[in-house]
């Protein structure tokens, strides 16, 4: 096989402005309409759902990413939503966790009358 149809599989590069500029696509459409900015900016830029996300995921294109609980950087406003999300996902694990001890001993007095 030659070298042009193994490069060609690659596909197109994406400078840091451009990707700067989709997420903030993203985040815009996120803004007003709560959700669906990744499938809206895959629509209109032509570019896999997939792609979008990973550069969200990596924090690509200099916007401001925050860091959720799982370590990955997530972009802008979504980002703000999901640490809020994972912080009471944890909480209600760790209360559900409290809840089945205090159930577990209250079972074991329940049972000695």
């Amino acid at each position: 096989m030659s070298n042009s149809k193994v490069n060609s599989a690659k596909g197109r590069r994406y400078t840091a402005k451009e990707k700067a500029d989709i997420i903030a696509y993203v985040d815009k459409v996120n803004e007003e309409k709560g959700r669906g900015g990744q499938s809206a900016a895959s629509k209109k830029f032509k570019i896999s759902p997939l792609t979008i996300s990973s550069w969200i995921r990596s924090g690509a294109g200099g916007g401001s990413a925050t860091v959720s609980a799982g370590g990955a950087a997530v972009a802008g406003p979504i980002g703000k939503k999901l640490s809020k999300l994972q912080a009471l996902h944890d909480q209600i694990a760790r209360t559900e966790k409290e809840l089945a001890k205090l159930k577990a001993q209250f079972n074991s007095l329940k049972s000695a009358l």
